[in-house]
């Protein structure tokens, strides 16, 4: 569909977007802006509470702050000692814990799982209607689409209450691995001539492991492969209240907007390359490194290929090593730490150890070439998106459902902030803007 008028107007009148709009680094010092809502150790501006989540990047040693190796709490439980104590699959009962605040009793969990299991349904014709027509390479794009049709199935879609809201938040959770595989098919079937699987999800089978049946195309995995998956949902589900598309849930919900809307506007902030999208980027960026690397134990050779990465002479030139850092973690991610042993034993059970060998090499120069290069004000450690892609190409799982396997494990922590947010809630979110236009007689 040609538009060349709009298109030529448009290239015409950028450079006045640019002329006016731009802002001056002066400004933003002179009325004490902090950018991005973070000050410049990259702590980030206060602006609410929670009781669901804590992210601890520094400790108080002899009156200073200092930094230390980064920590994960989920509802006063360290999620390393949440993911160690395991007797199962951890998603069901993990996503009771971020919701209810506490954990649940076998009975419960076992009443949990039927509850989402019963979910596990999509309005009749969904499929063929909404997800089939006019699909998206975008996957994120398809899945917000149908999350704001769904909103026209639900009879009582604009009430706040808390107990309409846990029964649309749980109906949307249960759903969201359908959403995603079922748009990825229609997306792979239409655009590049493939075949194409609807398979339905099975009854007692948990979240990781639905998903791998709904994506193969013989329903197969191993236990392994289920429990890796697993792993990586339960480290990716809740990151506090401050991360860009949980505070979009935040300030979303105190409008006293509904659930679909809440979580329509979170997806289209994590599918961001600031935000969800990093771990597409690490990929991108490890085919190029492979292309140029044959011995991932040669040290010298993957040493001077970061430096052209920093220095912006290779992959996309933009001077960065991706999966490197981390906006709030100093010393380290305490999600990457739990989920490289994984990796190590997916590595071994596919054959994928050379490449296993080169992840290790960058995450030890990667951080050391960072430091020498740039200004920087806190450590500089690997992030969990620097594994989480490698496991995702590990498992077969293609680069369209990346950023939605984040939202997979992500609405977990959207539902319990907007429950949060609603339980508490007494003023709608409206932080204040400095006009510095100049004015015209």
């Amino acid at each position: 569909m040609a538009f060349d008028k709009i298109n030529e107007f448009a290239a015409e009148k950028q450079k006045l977007c640019v002329e006016h709009d731009t802002i001056s680094d002066a400004l933003f010092r002179e009325y004490g802006v902090n950018r991005g809502l973070r000050d410049i150790n990259g702590k980030g501006v206060l602006t609410g509470l929670t009781r669901i989540s804590k992210i601890v990047s520094f400790k108080e040693k002899n009156g200073e702050t200092v930094p230390c190796d980064g920590e994960l709490w989920y509802r006063g439980y360290n999620i390393n000692t949440l993911i160690k104590n395991l007797n199962g699959f951890g998603f069901e009962k993990t996503a009771y814990l971020l919701i209810f605040g506490e954990l649940p009793t076998d009975g419960q969990l076992a009443q949990f799982s039927d509850v989402l299991t019963e979910c596990r349904t999509l309005p009749s014709n969904f499929t063929r209607d909404v997800i089939m027509k006019a699909p998206s390479k975008d996957i994120m794009n398809s899945m917000t689409k149908s999350i704001l049709t769904l909103s026209s199935y639900d009879d009582n879609l604009a009430s706040n209450d808390i107990d309409n809201c846990i029964r649309q938040c749980l109906q949307l959770t249960a759903v969201f691995p359908m959403l995603a595989v079922y748009g990825y098919h229609a997306y792979n079937h239409y655009e590049n001539d493939d075949s194409m699987y609807i398979h339905r999800p099975a009854p007692g089978l948990s979240t990781a492991e639905n998903f791998l049946r709904l994506l193969r195309p013989d329903m197969q995995y191993t236990e392994l492969e289920a429990r890796v998956l697993d792993i990586v949902l339960m480290l990716h589900m809740e990151h506090g209240g401050g991360n860009n598309s949980t505070f979009t849930t935040r300030v979303v919900t105190s409008s006293g907007s509904d659930t679909y809307s809440a979580i329509a506007a979170a997806m289209s902030s994590l599918k961001g390359p600031r935000h969800g999208g990093a771990n597409l980027k690490v990929m991108q960026m490890m085919q190029d490194i492979r292309s140029h690397i044959s011995d991932p134990e040669d040290k010298d050779a993957v040493r001077a290929y970061l430096r052209k990465l920093l220095d912006g002479e290779a992959f996309d030139r933009k001077g960065l090593i991706y999966g490197m850092g981390h906006a709030v973690y100093s010393i380290s991610d305490p999600r990457e730490r739990v989920l490289k042993s994984y990796v190590r034993q997916l590595a071994d059970a596919k054959g994928k150890t050379r490449d296993m060998a080169l992840y290790s090499a960058i995450e030890e120069i990667a951080p050391q070439l960072i430091a020498e290069k740039r200004r920087i004000y806190k450590g500089v450690s690997p992030n969990v998106d620097f594994y989480s892609g490698f496991v995702y190409d590990m498992l077969g799982i293609p680069l369209e459902l990346y950023t939605p396997l984040f939202a997979i494990a992500r609405v977990v922590g959207w539902s319990a902030h907007r429950i949060e947010e609603l339980v508490g809630m007494s003023k709608i979110i409206r932080p204040a803007y400095k006009s510095v236009m100049e004015e015209i007689e």
